[in-house]
């Protein structure tokens, strides 16, 4: 049986057949699957066919609102294993149709040039509300189900170092700080590191594009969705352990909120990039 709190549970996949195999969604209360579920689901299918070697980056495009009472398909195709690089193309499939691509990159690990930006500053995880703290703060603003809500486990620890108030929004800058970790233990393998990572990057993200609107998900009238998400690993980490997650949303226009990020372990060591296009735009 899943438990919610654990990600090892979560991204566990069955092999149907070669090259497919099959994930569930815990039903958490939302309509859709969460989109970084089914990041790190395909990205697991895609390793479960790749020995040895370890992903650099994965390029992915949602296509349909994932239904969240049936499990995904996961067909991966193999596109190349060459002398370095592995290249994988994975397709996730509910009710006969597509809802999502991935194609991702794996190569044999390397020695190499070396650089990187600079962490930016931030207050430290333990000096940072939690979720729960922050909306209990705001007293009979908050909704006793949105309370709830955050009493049930949830497999990420995320504190944002400046929230935006859910009930009374404001227009703020497109660039924030988010830390993040695993809640329960995941163990050191690669391959599980890089899918707990990949599941959080979806986490708080598309937010970035809406804040300089004094817009939230909620919103009524608002049509938002995930368009595509990439991601690059750089460096080894360990997301049992605390990451900043840096954003910045550089653009908005033609009803498309464009967002980037860095992500940080806390020592300042630069392990992996994202960025996404999200639908944004009012309803009429």
């Amino acid at each position: 049986m899943q438990t919610p709190e654990n990600l090892a549970d979560i991204l566990d996949l069955e092999a149907i057949e070669v090259n497919l195999f099959r994930g569930i969604s815990p039903n958490d209360g939302f309509p859709r699957i969460f989109g970084g579920l089914v990041i790190a689901q395909a990205l697991m299918a895609a390793y479960r066919t790749v020995p040895e070697r370890i992903c650099h980056s994965l390029h992915a495009y949602f296509i349909r609102p994932g239904d969240v009472n049936a499990p995904v398909l996961y067909e991966v195709e193999r596109a190349r294993d060459g002398g370095t690089f592995t290249t994988r193309r994975v397709a996730a499939i509910q009710h006969g149709e597509q809802i999502f691509n991935l194609a991702c990159s794996f190569q044999t690990p390397e020695d190499g040039f070396e650089h990187q930006a600079p962490m930016p500053a931030a207050p430290a995880p333990d000096d940072v509300r939690t979720e729960g703290e922050f909306l209990r703060s705001l007293g009979d603003q908050i909704h006793p189900k949105m309370l709830a809500f955050l009493d049930k486990p949830r497999p990420i620890d995320i504190r944002w170092v400046d929230p935006q108030n859910p009930v009374r929004p404001e227009k703020k800058s497109g660039t924030k700080e988010v830390w993040l970790r695993a809640r329960a233990p995941i163990g050191d393998d690669v391959k599980m590191q890089q899918a707990a990572l990949a599941y959080a990057s979806d986490m708080a993200f598309m937010e970035s594009a809406l804040r300089p609107h004094g817009l939230i998900w909620t919103t009524p009238g608002l049509q938002s969705a995930s368009l595509d998400h990439a991601m690059w690993f750089h460096r080894p980490f360990n997301f049992n352990d605390w990451t900043l997650f840096a954003q910045d949303s550089p653009s908005a226009s033609q009803g498309r909120g464009m967002v980037r990020g860095q992500m940080f372990s806390q020592d300042g060591t630069l392990v992996a990039s994202v960025a996404q296009e999200c639908l944004m735009r009012i309803k009429k």
